[in-house]
This record gives structure tokens, sequence and C-alpha cells, in this order.
């Protein structure tokens, strides 16, 4: 029997004052994204740096990536990021950013390297946008893609296993069917060709070794394939039915002691604010979305009700403390800090700026709590039923909390009579961050990065990316006027405007130049004779690149919130519709030292599964 209690105590809940602000006008198009970019594998020297400081650092996994970060893999390195149900992985020496990420468009940057990305669905509403120094990518269905850019970024290969794709530059754009692969040779006149497929090679072998386990993964009939980091969960743990919580995921192996939202660090990651960042390489999906309950002797997750589009939330726990407790936490002391993990039908409510769509959003698509009064609240009138569990509530000390150091190395024993005395503080902890905050990491270690010349290689883009990132300096001052709390959009626009560096684009340069409809033909030239023309591109053209008809009705999505509908128990496969090859190139492929050691030019293999439509998802 599943959870069926009264959520009279729901009703109660509201928002701090002194972080929503009751007052102000409701702004849903002003809520952050219900998804982020998840650092979900690591192998060899991975760096990383956050798009509001100039600092290399280590990457960590499961670091939730937004609008501004970026990646470099050195030599025999290898990263994989996942963004709802889509994978983007990286090769060997591979410069990559993310130009911007919300609940509608991916925009990457690929100043140099190889990344594979498999799409497993795609809206009619959403676009996928790989920019690099030859042109811009739209992949515009599902399926697997190829892309590389040569050492110097003067060629730009793309190759479409499944799927197709559109290239753009120089005001005009070519398609690329399944088992074709591009490239395009920059400069003032660029140039182009298309002709079968090159071989997969080891890389590509070890990606598709990595889809295999989204596509067999149990878990998906518990949760939506847009959980980020659910393919984990399989290998780390098992799923139980519970008579009081329904299906519950139990971790296989974890320490004596161990307590959800103890072994790991927070981080300031902005425009979300404190942000749990777990040491578990299973550690994403259990810890921002759903909730932990202690249940038979062992704490387990419950992922809630299950929706197509969950909605990300940074830290789904509650802080204690308080200036009449002895250990405090607040502004302008060094305090300890302490928080213990929401239970089920325990709603959440944001310390950053959202609306009250974006409140009932984040509760409905983590746990069975349907009706939320969000405008009238009293936190501390809510009978926590974690909070008196073993081990329930941690406690570390300031530095540790800010520096993201581990916080298993640093919990601090409380007698018990004490924390059941400590007050409840709120969803956030009034702890203003600092640099070090923001690279969740305790110390600066030095790092692998790209060559110079690679961190300020211009891309090309089709859509235009939204401004940079504020600097974290310049916010520095302003976050320490309310602490815990992210900036809202005004502040953050007259920041914006006072700091020069803050107002510089990304480094890019438009695929469609404003004065491109007066030109009477297309700069950019197909390499040989018998190959189609290239479209001219309006300069007005900024959606995502026109989708092929029979894709229309097979990748919709539903909106953050919505309830994911039944799939039969069947699913048929997305079948592509077959394409005569065109003939061989007369330029051979780039020399395989440049363009990710690609081989000589053959068709791909046939026997791959197709993309099968996993937009339906199966009820628990």
């Amino acid at each position: 029997m599943r959870i069926a209690r009264s959520l009279s105590s729901l009703l109660l809940l509201t928002v701090l004052p002194a972080f929503q602000g009751g007052d102000q006008p409701d702004r849903p198009d002003q809520d952050p994204p219900s998804r982020v970019g998840r650092v979900s594998f690591l192998s060899g020297s991975v760096s990383f740096r956050p798009g509001d400081v100039d600092d290399w650092d280590e990457a960590t996994i499961n670091y939730p990536l937004h609008n501004g970060d970026h990646l470099w893999t050195d030599a025999d390195a290898r990263a994989e990021i996942t963004v709802g149900s889509s994978a983007l992985r990286l090769a060997p020496q591979t410069a990559f950013g993310l130009l911007a990420l919300d609940d509608r468009t991916v925009q990457v940057r690929l100043a140099q390297g190889s990344l594979d990305v498999r799409v497993r669905d795609l809206g009619d509403d959403e676009s996928l946008e790989i920019d690099t120094p030859g042109g811009a990518v739209s992949l515009l269905r599902a399926g697997t893609y190829r892309v590389d850019v040569d050492s110097s970024g003067d060629t730009t290969s793309v190759t479409v296993r499944r799927g197709d794709a559109e290239v753009t530059a120089a005001g005009s754009a070519f398609p690329v069917h399944p088992d074709q692969s591009a490239v395009v040779i920059g400069g003032d006149s660029p140039t182009y060709d298309v002709h079968d497929a090159i071989r997969p090679d080891a890389w590509e072998d070890w990606c598709a070794s990595r889809d295999s386990r989204w596509d067999d993964a149990r878990s998906a009939r518990y949760v939506s394939r847009d959980v980020i980091g659910y393919e984990d969960l399989d290998d780390n743990g098992e799923w139980r039915d519970s008579p009081e919580y329904g299906a519950v995921w139990v971790p296989r192996t974890v320490p004596v002691g161990w307590a959800p939202y103890r072994y790991g660090r927070w981080a300031w990651v902005e425009p979300w604010g404190w942000t749990w960042i777990d040491d578990a390489p299973w550690g994403f999906a259990p810890f921002h979305y759903g909730r932990w309950v202690y249940w038979d002797g062992a704490w387990v997750w419950g992922p809630g009700r299950r929706v197509a589009r969950p909605v990300y939330a940074p830290a789904l726990v509650v802080f204690v403390g308080g200036r009449n407790w002895s250990i405090a936490i607040g502004p302008g002391h060094g305090g300890d800090v302490a928080w213990f993990p929401l239970a089920p039908e325990e709603p959440y409510v944001p310390a950053y700026h959202v609306s009250k769509t974006y409140i009932r959003n984040v509760n409905v698509t983590n746990v069975t709590v349907t009706n939320i009064n969000v405008t009238n609240v009293n936190v501390t009138n809510i009978h926590y039923r974690n909070r008196h569990q073993p081990d329930a509530v941690t406690v570390v000390s300031h530095e540790t909390f800010v520096e993201s150091r581990p916080v298993n190395h640093g919990v601090i024993v409380v007698p018990r009579e004490r924390l059941e005395r400590a007050p409840v503080v709120g969803f956030a902890a009034r702890v203003t961050p600092t640099r070090r905050s923001v690279l969740a990491q305790p110390a600066t270690v030095e790092v692998r990065r790209p060559p110079p010349v690679v961190q300020t290689r211009a891309v090309i883009v089709r859509r235009q990316p939204p401004a940079a990132p504020v600097p974290f300096a310049a916010r520095e001052s302003a976050l320490r006027a309310h602490p815990g709390r992210p900036l809202d959009e005004a502040t953050l626009g007259t920041l914006r405007r006072q700091t020069p560096a803050a107002r510089a684009q990304p480094l890019v340069r438009p695929a469609v130049s404003p004065t491109a409809e007066t030109r009477p033909t297309p700069v950019l030239h197909p390499t040989r004779e018998g190959l189609p023309p290239p479209r001219s591109v309006p300069s007005t053209a900024e959606r995502p690149a026109q989708r092929p008809a029979e894709a229309s009705d097979a990748s919709r999505r539903a909106p953050p919130g919505a309830r994911a509908r039944p799939e039969p128990s069947a699913p048929p496969e997305h079948q592509e519709r077959p394409r005569p090859a065109p003939p061989r190139a007369g330029r051979s492929v780039p020399d395989e030292r440049d363009v990710g050691k690609a081989r000589a030019p053959r068709r791909a293999p046939k026997g791959r599964a197709a993309e099968r439509d996993t937009t339906k998802e199966k009820k628990p």
C-alpha cells in the first residue's frame, strides 16, 4: 500500500520571506532550468573551469554543469556528460564548453577533439547544437552522432550513425544523413564534402558500451529516463517494494554509519546556490530527485511520482541551527552547519528565486505531493520524519562546508539531546560562498589545461547563446548581503552592466551574418561535383534547423512536471528511412591524427540497434 497520509501539514509550508520575498511578482520565465548537465564519468586527467571564474581545477564526478562551464580531457583521458536522456562523451584532448543549457536548448562549444553524442529523444521545440570552428552542427532527431575538430581548428568532421544533422557555415547549410560523414574545411571560403561514414573505432566502441547500460537499465521501470543518473543505480543497489513507500532503491555497499548527504561535499552552483556533490558513482539521482527514508533498518531512496520531465533540485535537505542553539548557523560568524534529508511527502521550497509554479513542479515531480499552498508557510510547524532517525543529522564546521571539504572527514559528533533542541532554519544554509565553493575543491591543484590558442578559439554558432555569466568576483559582495541566497535577475543585470568582463560574449561567430540575405549565392562551396548545393540560410534564422518530417511526431516531450505516459509492452523501434549513399569523395578524410584517429572511409557496419521511441514511459 502506497503512502496515503494526510497532506494537511504541507499546507502550512511556505517560503521564508528572507529568501523568496512574498511581494515580488511571480515570474516563471525567470525560473532556473529543470535539468542540468551531470559529469557522469571521468577517466584520466580531466580539468574543469566554471563559467564564472578563470581558474582550472580537477573535474569532480557528479558536478552539475550549466551555462559557461568548460571541460578539458588531457591525453588518455575521457569524460561523459549526461543531460536528461542524452549523453555527450569526450575523447582525449577535447576542449568542451556549455554555451547554453535550459529546458529546450543544449548548445555546446567544441574547440578541439572528438565528441560522441547519443540523443535518446528530441522534442519538436528542442534544439541540440554543437558549435565548432568550422560550422554549427544541428542534431535534428534521436540518434548517434560523432563530431571531430582537428588540432588546428581548420577541419571539422561530422558523422551520423543514426539520426539526421545539418551543418551551417558562411550563411549556408547542408544535411548529413544516416551512415554519412561530412568534412568542412574552414577559412574565408569554406568547403565541404559528404561521403560514406568513417569506420567506428575503439573510441566509438567504448561509447556504445556506455549506451548499452542505458538501454538495458532495469531502473527505467521505476523512474523516467530523464532522471539524470538512473543508469548507475542497477550496478550499485537493488529495488524493493515497501508497503508504505512503494518501490524504493537500496544502495548495495555503504560504510558503517552511512547516511544520505554525508559522503560528499557542498559547492556553490548558480543559479541554485548551495548544491550537494556526492562522492558515490551512483550519487546523482538519489540526491537531486525523490526522497530518502529510514525503512526496515536501512536508508532507502524513494524516487517519487513518475513523470516525463522531472525537475532537478540542488539538495533535498533541511538545515537546522539558529541563535538559540550552541552550534549556530547564520551570517557574520563561523558557526557550524547541520542538515538532514527530507522524507517522502515533505515538500521542498527553494532558497533560489523561483515562481509558485516552479515550487509546485519541483515537488510534484519528486514526491507524491499535489496540493501545496506556497503563500502561507512556517517551516517550524512540520514534523520532519527523518530528523530522529539514526545518523540522520550531519554537522560540520563552517570551514568544511564553505571550502568544499569532504564532509565525512569533518563530521562533528553532537549529543542527540542538543540536536533535538536545534531549531529548523529552512531549506538553505545561510552561508556566504567563496571562490573555493564555486570550484568544489578544498585546495588548488595544478592541472592540465587546453593550450591558450584552443581556449581563445572562436566557434561558429547558428543560435546566439546567452551572455557570459557574471564573474564570481563581481557577485561576491552582493552575495554577502543575503548569505545563502543566489542573486536575482535584476541584480545580475545591474552587475553585468557594471562589469566590462561580464558583458563579453563567449568566443563565437555567427554562422549567418546580418548581410547574408543580400548575397546572391552561398559562400560555402562543395569540394567536388555531384554534391547537392547548400541551401542559403536567412540571417534571422535563430530557431533550430528544420527537422525531417518523419521525426515530427516521434519525439515530443512533455513540459516540466507532466506525468509520463505509459508505453506499450513492446515499443516499436524507431526505423530510419534508408537513403542512397552519395558518390565517394574525391578528397580523402583528413589525416587520422587530426580528426579523432578516423580510418579510411567505409560504410558503417549494419546491425546496430535503431533508436527506440522512449518518450512514452511505463508506469512502475
